[in-house]
């Protein structure tokens, strides 16, 4: 498979998600988990958004528990390389409601260590004029490394799913 068929024409990236993932992303700041712990003690309305995936069946199907960052919203699957409408709109009207509107509200977006799951979601919520982006390239691996707090995730529910 050349580099080619990794990514979409428009440059999601669409296969071997858990890979290597550049060092920066030009739809948002890179940040280190001291940098977001210094974030988070700063400021109490930052947005932490888990993009883990888990298998989707008409419902979430989890093999196996997800730890976050605590006061996070886990949106699964959002940072797929090609999402159909239902999933654009699910990403959507979260980013809405958690943002109430406002395209200048802080958003941590995060996932795993080398995961494209976290970049396709920036790269999508900057697309879609979201200007105060911030990426967590190390996310829950590098979090669980530092010996912080985790808390048990729940995915946020599929419009009229579950």
């Amino acid at each position: 498979m050349d580099d080619f068929d990794l990514f979409t024409l428009d440059g999601y990236r669409l296969y071997r998600y858990r890979s290597p993932t550049p060092l920066s992303s030009e739809h948002a700041v890179t940040i280190s988990t001291d940098e977001v712990v210094r974030m988070l003690e700063q400021e109490s309305n930052i947005i932490l958004l888990d993009v883990q995936p888990v298998q989707w069946n008409r419902v979430f199907i989890q093999k196996e528990p997800r730890l976050n960052i605590p006061g996070s919203t886990w949106l699964p699957n959002v940072g797929l390389g090609e999402l159909d409408n239902e999933w654009m709109r699910y990403y959507r009207s979260h980013l809405l409601r958690l943002t109430s509107g406002d395209k200048e509200a802080a958003i941590i977006i995060y996932c795993r260590a080398d995961c494209w799951m976290s970049w396709n979601a920036l790269k999508r919520a900057s697309e879609w004029g979201y200007k105060k982006l911030f990426w967590y390239r190390d996310g829950t691996d590098g979090w669980i490394e530092n010996d912080l707090e985790t808390t048990l995730a729940v995915p946020e529910p599929f419009p009229g799913k579950e």
